[in-house]
């Protein structure tokens, strides 16, 4: 049998080796495994190519930083789902000694004022993510109807406080329905048998069509809608979709574009660990050179869990995330390789049944890995990420002259080229604005609006829209 966290750290590890590298012309996808870079850019670009570059045109990543990033899985308002999800977990796998912990003894509450306090220390630290709110946590009740144990006030602020504080620099997920059992779409209620083939944690075990996926990420996603949540992607919660991985990013584009209407969709699934890059994969990527191109990105994560566990009840490793002067850890090892970097947790394992362990050890993290790398990174929400190795990807960069145009299929801020020949950017312009760009003296200033020079090169950074724009050069 297969535990919650085995299943989180195997499905979700092995991304290279399960994730699909664009779309071939008739529409099926490109099983991904060990290849060389160059395969793997062509598969990119489905029945294309990349778009190309000009000699000494660069695209970097956003201000010409490391983007950092905090997922927050088995969040969702009011209920501790290490609590009620272990006894459940415990009937569909009878013999797995995580689950004969003493659940009955942890709270079964989360309470808005721990919330209060991660959210508020968040936004003052810049911190970001994405924060999942589970539609029917562990089957104990509807956010968006009543949830037996608490007030309706109780919900409705509960839900109130996340779209005021978290909404800002959070992403908002579902994590399927329940995060425990598979809910019978028909009747909205769990399916009778009680095994592991009825846990959302391995459902389904036989391949399912793109549309029947899409209708259960719908449904998840439609409960969210109604508690007045955005919502650009989703997480999966453990093996979710592990036998339907061809399927699981074009569900993931209808139910998400059906719901939100949302032009780029996005999901959290897997962990890369080793030497693997933690760049955002482009899949099923189609409808290139019309002004229609459709792609869903899948933004992994660089670590594992090792704040406190999704029960709450495990001693934190934080120095496994980075030391106390940022010399070490896994996220130190990816700012230094520039490849995005993306912790992972669980929400129970930083309230940490009330000692908020985790929580307290996360911000030793945070206060880390600024003191040495405050200018070479910066903290992105997971939906931004996507859209900017979207852009970065697929922006088609011409030049003429002193003059860059872009076509940009998705809009990004923050964009961010470098350009060689000792020329300076005086302008960007798009239709009928322009906006002027203003130099600064130092890499760390750079920001939306802005450029540098430094030994013949510039970097010029700029909020991108999407369709045609012009940058345009001057002599330094």
């Amino acid at each position: 049998m297969t535990s919650h966290r085995d299943s989180i750290r195997r499905d979700r590890r092995a991304f290279l080796e399960t994730s699909l590298w664009g779309v071939a012309a008739s529409g099926v996808a490109i099983s991904g495994t060990t290849r060389t870079r160059a395969a793997e850019v062509t598969e990119r670009a489905g029945s294309g190519d990349l778009p190309t570059r000009p000699p000494g045109v660069q695209v970097l990543m956003p201000r010409d930083r490391v983007p950092l990033s905090f997922i927050i899985d088995d969040s969702t308002c009011l209920v501790n789902m290490g609590h009620f999800c272990t006894p459940q977990f415990a009937a569909a796998w009878p013999g797995r000694a995580e689950y004969q912990k003493p659940w009955q003894t942890w709270p079964r509450e989360i309470p808005d004022a721990f919330v209060r306090r991660f959210g508020q220390w968040c936004a003052q630290h810049g911190v970001k993510g994405k924060y999942s709110i589970v539609p029917n946590p562990a089957c104990v009740g509807w956010l968006d109807r009543v949830l037996p144990g608490w007030s309706r006030r109780d919900v409705q602020n509960s839900l109130k406080l996340v779209r005021e504080l978290m909404v800002p620099n959070w992403d908002i997920h579902p994590e399927m329905i329940t995060h425990t059992r598979v809910i019978d779409l028909k009747t909205g209620r769990p399916m009778q048998e009680i095994s592991a083939a009825t846990m959302e944690n391995s459902y389904p075990q036989e391949k399912k069509s793109v549309d029947e996926l899409a209708a259960y990420l719908a449904y998840s996603l439609r409960i969210l809608k109604n508690c007045d949540l955005p919502c650009e992607g989703v997480t999966t919660p453990g093996g979710f979709g592990n036998a339907v991985k061809s399927e699981l990013p074009l569900a993931v584009d209808q139910a998400v574009r059906d719901v939100y209407g949302v032009d780029l969709p996005h999901y959290f699934k897997y962990v890369i660990s080793g030497d693997e890059s933690t760049e955002p994969k482009l899949e099923y990527l189609r409808g290139q050179g019309t002004d229609d191109v459709r792609v869903t990105v899948n933004v992994p994560a660089g670590t594992g869990d090792w704040f406190g566990g999704w029960q709450g009840d495990v001693l934190s490793q934080a120095d496994r995330y980075c030391d106390a002067d940022a010399s070490s850890g896994r996220m130190v090892e990816l700012i230094e390789q520039r490849q995005p970097a993306v912790m992972l947790c669980h929400w129970p394992g930083m309230y940490s049944n009330g000692s908020e362990e985790g929580f307290h050890a996360f911000q030793r993290v945070v206060r880390s890995l600024a003191s040495r790398f405050a200018d070479d990174t910066v903290w992105m929400k997971v939906s931004e990420i996507g859209r900017y190795w979207a852009a970065k990807q697929l922006t088609e960069i011409r030049r003429t002259g002193n003059r860059l145009t872009l076509s940009a299929p998705f809009a990004t801020e923050k964009f961010t080229v470098r350009v060689a020949g000792g020329l300076a950017p005086v302008s960007l312009r798009h239709g009928d604005g322009r906006t002027a760009l203003r130099k600064v003296a130092t890499r760390s200033a750079v920001d939306a609006g802005t450029w540098f020079a430094d030994e013949g090169k510039l970097v010029a950074c700029f909020d991108l829209p999407k369709g045609e724009s012009q940058l345009e050069l001057g002599t330094l």
